[in-house]
């Protein structure tokens, strides 16, 4: 699990052709920061937002997902 300042990376996850990224913000992260993170994530690593749950407390958990390329997937040919 990666932690920072403005959130914590869960793992990632795989299905079909399909890789999700669930993503904790925490109620102390801004919305302008929240949103220029989240376009760091798409601009450098393709992802794109699937789903945000905003809970009680001010926690943001976001789901972002990118579609799987040829080089994640295992060589079938050998």
């Amino acid at each position: 699990m990666d932690r920072s300042s403005t959130g914590t990376i869960e793992g990632d996850t795989v299905d079909g052709d399909w890789e999700y990224r669930p993503l904790r913000l925490p109620p102390d992260v801004s919305r302008v920061t929240a949103s220029v993170r989240l376009a760091i994530q798409a601009e450098f690593g393709g992802w794109e937002l699937s789903r945000v749950r905003l809970y009680p407390g001010g926690e943001r958990k976001v789901w972002l997902r990118r579609r799987r390329t040829r080089h994640m997937l295992p060589n079938l040919t050998e």
